[in-house]
């Protein structure tokens, strides 16, 4: 900014000569200085007029609807957050301009009048400053520069700044500056963080006392902060008080019923939810005056409060972690690290929501969805639940029993190791880590070590933030969704990307979830849900989703140490259905069947399906070319009618190397670039001959007879 022009200092003498005395007043300081020079060389000295939306202030992290999550300081220490006059109570501005500075709007930034009464006072007090006569602009000007006031020189300093400041910004940015600066005790500026810090509220809506305690506080703040002196602090309010409603700003009725209420002992915490994520966010962007993460902040506190609660219950030692989602869209509505950030005996500055973990048990679903869409295994088919070897591998369900020939519904549901295991040797653990990283789960494996069998029952690492990824894909028939906090950058679109099973096999893993017994506190069908406990009882899971939010819950010690009788149905599971309690109305019932879902008894299922079939016993192996599944050659089958019509036929296809391609009567009906099945709309009875062809050639054939 230019030098003041050489006219400036003599209408500034004309305007002092015209108030008499203050010539004296500013004589005192200035000697035989001559005014003009005086002033132009403090203007050359002035720091430019700060731009509000630059002024440097405290990082804050707010959640989806701009709600406070948690504010960091600045790097002097400061807690001085971002704050516009949209963002405070009316009636404070209000009661502000009425005590500081009745004639902000009209003035260009000197208030003549009370600048002569200020000298006047000067003069009677020998010399002494009395008042300042300081208008909004001027206290911006203090606050910019932050040198004193309390001499002829400083206030004469303060005058020019304050008509540059007048010059350069307009009434509303001189406002926004002095809402954003004003000092109230301590490390503390700004209207708004002396509102949470006074009184835990943002300054949107104020009483009257607090409005008004928030006038008297910056005049002079250490003084008459509440917390070191609420005699001072109440005196200093009540003044306001008096004095607005004898300028008629207030009626006296509402002066003298804000006068009982009470004056804040003591600061409060400033907001600390989402600590962690907030954290990184505030890492990865240190230069964003306002991140916006995907956080929902009533869910988040009511989440955070959860795990504090539930890990006091367990141990003081054990920490509890959070994630919920939204099951569409993959927004991060709660992110729950800890169960406590400042709880030393837990470790609650580890962020376990990204901890890489031993999942247990929670892996199983995705190895049987893998046996549904290849075709070797419906919920209702039958396998064996006995002792068996793998080598020198041989896996034994957590009770230490075998139950004989069970369902894979039941295999499931009471989450048996030995099914699970023999399944996981048909499908292939390679296959199972491929479909989990197109579930943005990638599995965290040792260096230089292979998938390998023991991945079914937690031999590897994952986070809980991935589980809840890859039970988000279950919930979405199959769809994957990457987790996003509104931070982090996505990668591209995301619409041709391979689905992690097909809708019908995915359907059948939720189905058989939604029956895992609850635990005490919850409702059965509620929810889809699946635990987990690690070896040596070091981690408890519970992963579940209705239809339109999956949860995850880790429960255990940061540091590894195994906690006995650590469970996911007892530690986790209850976390879990209590978390659903929490969010209101977002629940949803779990989606329906889709087209092509077998809902049948074992007696009623195609006889390949009847009984699951391992390679060593008679099944095909992995290495040849397709199988049709479904319908097995030379069955008869009933077309089904709705509204007249015939429902089209499902055709399921095992072994092979997709992409597939379906023919019936040799003439091409469908392909599919990853499914095992495709549908096909038949036009009346009769015989059909059904083939499939994979991408290397080989192929097969049933004939059928529709009815």
């Amino acid at each position: 900014m230019a030098a003041p022009s050489p006219d400036h200092g003599p209408r500034l003498w004309a305007r002092l000569l015209v108030l008499g005395g203050f010539m004296l007043f500013v004589g005192a300081a200035a000697g035989a200085i001559q005014i003009n020079s005086m002033i132009a060389g403090i203007s050359r000295t002035l720091p430019p007029a700060p731009d509000p939306a630059l002024l440097p202030v405290s990082v804050v992290v707010v959640d989806r609807n701009g709600q406070l999550l948690r504010p960091f300081t600045t790097a002097d220490g400061r807690w001085r957050l971002p704050v516009t006059q949209a963002q405070v109570d009316r009636r404070f501005l209000d009661m502000l301009l009425a005590y500081e500075d009745g004639g902000f709007y009209e003035h260009d930034g000197i208030a003549w009048t009370s600048m002569a009464r200020a000298a006047g006072q000067f003069l009677l007090a020998g010399g002494r400053v009395v008042s300042g006569g300081s208008t909004l602009t001027m206290q911006v000007a203090r606050l910019i520069e932050g040198g004193s006031t309390r001499s002829l020189d400083g206030k004469l300093r303060q005058m020019v700044h304050a008509g540059r400041i007048e010059r350069e910004l307009g009434k509303e940015q001189i406002l926004d500056l002095y809402l954003s600066l004003a000092p109230y005790g301590g490390n503390i500026e700004g209207i708004r963080a002396a509102s949470l810090a006074y009184f835990g509220k943002e300054p949107s809506r104020l009483t009257t006392a607090e409005a008004a305690l928030l006038v008297a506080l910056p005049q002079s703040p250490e003084a008459r902060r509440p917390d070191r002196d609420p005699g001072a602090a109440r005196a200093a309010r009540d003044m306001v008080l008096d004095r607005l409603a004898v300028a008629g700003v207030l009626s006296r009725e509402e002066a003298a019923a804000a006068r009982l209420e009470p004056i804040p002992t003591a600061r409060r915490d400033f907001p600390m939810l989402a600590a962690h994520m907030a954290q990184a966010a505030q890492t990865a962007q240190p230069q964003i005056r306002e991140i916006a993460l995907t956080i929902d902040k009533p869910l988040q506190d009511a989440l955070e409060r959860l795990a504090a609660a539930r890990a006091r219950f367990i141990d003081p030692r054990v920490s509890v972690a959070i994630v919920a989602a939204d099951v569409e869209s993959g927004e991060v509505l709660a992110s729950v690290g800890s169960a406590g950030l400042f709880n030393s005996e837990s470790q609650g500055f580890v962020d376990m929501t990204t901890a890489v973990r031993s999942p247990g048990s929670t892996l199983k679903p995705f190895i049987y969805g893998l046996a549904f869409e290849m075709g070797l295994a419906h919920p209702a088919s039958l396998i064996e639940d006995r002792p068996t070897a793998f080598g020198a591998y041989v896996p034994a369900n957590f009770d230490g029993f075998t139950r004989g020939t069970v369902s894979i519904r039941q295999a499931l549901t009471e989450s048996l190791n030995i099914p699970a295991i023999v399944v996981l040797d048909a499908v292939g653990p390679a296959q199972l880590a491929l479909r989990l990283r197109r579930a943005h789960a990638p599995l965290r494996f040792p260096p230089d070590t292979a998938p390998s069998l023991a991945i079914g029952l937690g031999g590897v690492g994952v986070t809980l933030r991935d589980l809840v990824s890859a039970y988000a894909a279950i919930a979405r028939g199959g769809r994957s969704v990457l987790l996003t906090d509104g931070v982090t950058p996505l990668p591209a679109a995301m619409d041709g990307a391979a689905p992690v099973f097909d809708p019908v096999a995915t359907w059948y893993v939720a189905d058989i979830l939604a029956d895992v017994p609850p635990p005490l506190n919850g409702s059965p069908g509620r929810i889809a849900y699946k635990t987990g406990t690690s070896y040596g009882y070091r981690d408890a899971w519970a992963i579940g989703f209705d239809g339109r939010t999956v949860v995850g819950v880790w429960v255990g010690r940061p540091d590894g140490t195994p906690v006995p009788g650590l469970a996911g149905i007892t530690a986790a599971a209850p976390v879990l259905f209590e978390a659903f309690d929490r969010l209101g109305q977002r629940q949803a019932p779990l989606p329906r069947a889709p087209a092509g879902a077998l809902i049948a008894s074992n007696t009623e299922l195609p006889a390949p399906l009847r009984r699951f079939r391992h390679p060593d016993q008679e099944m095909v192996a992995r290495d040849t070319g397709p199988q049709i599944a479904f319908p097995s050659d030379g069955v008869d089958l009933d077309l089904a009618y709705a509204a007249n019509v015939i429902s089209p036929l499902t055709i399921k296809v095992r072994n092979g190397v997709p992409p597939f391609t379906f023919m019936t009567n040799g003439l091409p009906v469908g392909r599919t670039a990853f499914a095992r099945e495709s549908r096909w709309q038949p036009d009346g009875p009769g015989y059909v001959t059904l083939s499939v062809i994979d991408a290397e050639g080989r192929a097969d054939s049933v004939t059928v007879f529709l009815n």
